[in-house]
């Protein structure tokens, strides 16, 4: 069996989800929608993070539960840069830049959700199947969130 190989891959996507969407969040701290969607989001992958982990000791793995995030003080300047920028024309080719970079990479920890869920069903590996079952729905939302965003926003941004 591989399950060991898919539980570990997913569970770098979830952990650089979570950084896609912490770092999202923060460079565009002045739009509200963006910033809370995006924490609410992430912490949807911190738990799938600490899932995974958790899952992963049945195969023998020892991955960190705990999603690696930027440090404090990055984050920080993040932020300061978003509340500098968000008083000019260019932020929303910014936001558009960055909700294509989140949807890509929610739809390819979905697919990464969708192979472990096949193996653990060949494998018939049922707590584990029941963890993709309950896990990739909320990244497939992510990915329906970005394309959705995207919709509304392309039009105002590339319009004007």
């Amino acid at each position: 069996m591989k399950l060991d190989m898919a539980i570990e891959e997913l569970h770098r996507s979830e952990n650089h989800l979570v950084t896609v969407l912490t770092s999202m969040s923060d460079k565009h701290k002045t739009d509200h929608e963006v910033f809370h969607v995006c924490r609410d989001m992430a912490g949807w992958s911190r738990t799938h993070v600490a899932e995974l982990a958790r899952r992963g000791r049945d195969f023998g793995l020892d991955l960190d539960a705990e999603a690696s995030e930027d440090p404090g003080v990055l984050a920080a300047v993040k932020q300061r840069a978003a509340e500098l920028t968000g008083r000019r024309a260019t932020p929303g080719l910014l936001l558009l830049a960055d909700l294509r970079h989140l949807y890509r990479e929610a739809a390819g920890t979905s697919v990464d959700w969708e192979l472990l869920a096949q193996g653990a069903q060949g494998a018939k590996e049922r707590e584990l199947l029941d963890v993709a079952e309950r896990c990739h729905p909320q990244t497939l939302r992510v990915a329906r969130w970005a394309n959705s965003h995207l919709k509304v926003t392309s039009p105002q941004v590339l319009a004007s």
